[in-house]
């Protein structure tokens, strides 16, 4: 008989415990500053300019060198520069439209 009431005691513990932890878990989730998503995208963001600098370098000087020597027409040059633009302030672009928007 005592070990049966020590058991229910302990079960009661453990479910008393148990009822805290998952009152207290929200908290403890609630704990991350921004979501998995925007941290992945972020991530991605900062990997792909790494790679896209020098290579936007490269293409910067390959074609000035070609258009100067008259390989190809300016516009090409233009146009990539114009592009490269584009790719670097890609992030201010969309904060700066999702501004207008109220988001």
């Amino acid at each position: 008989m005592k070990r049966t009431f020590f058991v229910d005691n302990a079960r009661a513990c453990l479910a008393m415990l148990c009822l805290l932890a998952a009152v207290a878990a929200p908290e403890m989730a609630l704990a991350q500053a921004t979501s998995p998503f925007e941290t992945g995208a972020n991530n991605l963001v900062t990997s792909i300019t790494t790679i896209a600098t020098p290579i936007a370098v490269l293409l910067v000087m390959a074609l000035g060198i070609a258009a100067a020597a008259g390989r190809i027409s300016w516009g090409w040059p233009l146009g990539v520069i114009v592009g490269i633009g584009l790719v670097f302030a890609a992030q201010p672009i969309v904060t700066w439209v999702r501004g207008l928007f109220g988001a």
